[in-house]
């Protein structure tokens, strides 16, 4: 779709949740879970024409810490895209450094499938990867099983927790991270056990600068995959200001990223 169309849809968005699925490249078996093919062409094609013109390509479970993926297509979107990587604890310092001029921005530890760090290794890669290259961590997790780690959570340099924190009883938990300055993904509504709208609302009024929006393609595992209507819901709640943050001026402060 061409950038007048997309002009006269009113909205420029930074996707700051997808995921692209090349079987050319190490796919492992989650919980005996392994995707379809989500190629880069599949996923432009269909956000394109919602606005979509930058981005965070993130690293699923099935992924494990594989990094060709991302040097693979990276490159191929260019300015105004970064990538969300997984890493082992004992991850070289050099090696984050290839990444960060790769074009990755961030480190992802997946509590919710698969990866069971203690809060303290969690603690350590996320402090370390933000003193060798300016990243921040980003969880996905029932935030509800975060509640005994707030304290400890909240003293990381940056945070931002995965769809909405997952459960309606995470949400307490959610907003007290918010207020030490965690950041909330607006994304996986088909994939949440809360009220989407209540949670949007709590997030935005405990911080304007909490939330980024993403679409959560191609939704794997997901009740109810994306669908163009969670971008309208997002406008309805939120209003136009707010909108304007979540749909842009927060996602590209968070991942750092420079566009015109």
């Amino acid at each position: 779709m061409s950038e007048d169309i997309r002009e006269q849809a009113g909205r420029r968005l930074f996707d700051s949740h997808c995921h692209i699925i090349d079987p050319r490249f190490p796919i492992v078996a989650n919980n005996g879970y392994t995707p379809p093919p989500f190629p880069l062409e599949a996923y432009l094609a269909q956000t394109r024409p919602l606005g979509v013109v930058a981005g965070a390509i993130v690293s699923g479970s099935f992924q494990a810490n594989d990094q060709t993926y991302l040097m693979d297509v990276l490159p191929k979107l260019g300015a105004g895209w970064v990538g969300v990587t997984q890493l082992p604890n004992d991850c070289p310092d050099a090696e984050i450094s290839r990444l960060d001029a790769l074009g990755v921005r961030a480190v992802r530890f997946n509590l919710f499938r698969g990866r069971l760090d203690s809060v303290d290794e969690i603690a350590a890669l996320a402090t370390r990867v933000h003193a060798v290259a300016g990243w921040h961590a980003e969880i996905y997790a029932d935030a509800a099983a975060l509640a005994p780690h707030v304290g400890r959570l909240s003293k990381l340099p940056q945070l931002s927790i995965d769809h909405l924190g997952m459960t309606q009883a995470g949400v307490p938990v959610l907003l007290d991270l918010v207020a030490a300055g965690c950041k909330v993904k607006a994304t996986g509504f088909g994939r949440v056990k809360l009220d989407v709208p209540a949670t949007l609302e709590a997030v935005a009024r405990k911080s304007p600068d909490a939330l980024v929006f993403g679409t959560d393609l191609p939704s794997t595992r997901a009740a109810r995959p994306f669908q163009p209507a969670d971008i309208d819901l997002v406008e309805k709640v939120l209003g136009p200001e707010l909108t304007q943050k979540a749909f842009w001026d927060n996602p590209v402060a968070l991942y750092r990223v420079k566009v015109d």
